[in-house]
């Protein structure tokens, strides 16, 4: 097994403990426990979990189970989020295949940089399509998520008088080229006269709301 499959498998782990953790996170997980939900032997769970707590990510008491220790709750908590910001990201593409074992491959590929990038391209999500919590963000990534995220607005939310620029589309292909139609595209300025907004020929856009919650602007 390459170092890199082997860190994710450490990385399945983690995250499955931290699904333990938020439904009872004062409990130790049993060993049976966690090696039924990864679908996996007793005995290499058990191998996994001594691993792992070798490392510092568990506290690991024999024939009473684990908890995550403060790192290994960072790091489970960390791949969840990554897990379901891949789920919402799934749901706004084109996309007909399994969208729980994809977004599975996809988190591993997500490092910080591209954490923060799809945060702000979707709008920082608090619930993933099932409605289930998106864990925040790294403690040392949210000031960057702000920055990144200060200028940035909803056109359903633009203020009367504001303008802005188009700076993402998170709607299906389809959509986007609908809107492209009527003169909505990426760079494309638009203000807010309270009721319309207008494209920077002068021209009224009516865009329904649904829509509107999908078309980030760059604050002018």
């Amino acid at each position: 097994m390459s170092t890199g499959h082997f860190q994710e498998f450490e990385d399945e782990y983690l995250e499955t403990m931290y699904e333990f953790y938020e439904r009872e996170p004062e409990e130790r997980v049993r060993t049976g426990s966690l090696a039924k939900s990864l679908k996996i032997s007793p005995a290499s769970a058990t191998e996994m979990v001594q691993r792992l707590a070798s490392k510092g990510f568990l506290d690991y008491v024999p024939y009473k189970g684990s908890m995550l220790t403060e790192k290994g709750l960072e790091h489970g908590k960390m791949m969840k989020r990554r897990h379901r910001l891949a789920e919402v990201l799934l749901e706004h593409l084109p996309f007909e295949g399994n969208h729980h074992e994809t977004a599975c491959r996809l988190e591993h590929a997500i490092d910080d940089d591209l954490d923060v990038a799809l945060s702000v391209y979707l709008g920082n999500p608090t619930l993933d399509p099932s409605g289930r919590n998106i864990p925040d963000i790294k403690d040392d990534l949210s000031s960057r998520l702000v920055t990144s995220s200060a200028n940035l607005c909803e056109l359903s939310s633009l203020k009367d008088g504001q303008k802005g620029s188009i700076s993402i589309i998170s709607l299906s292909l389809e959509d986007i080229e609908i809107l492209g139609k009527i003169g909505l595209k990426l760079g494309t300025e638009i203000v807010n006269d309270g009721q319309n907004r207008f494209v920077e020929s002068g021209d009224i856009i009516q865009v329904t709301k649904s829509l509107a919650e999908n078309i980030i602007l760059v604050l002018a």
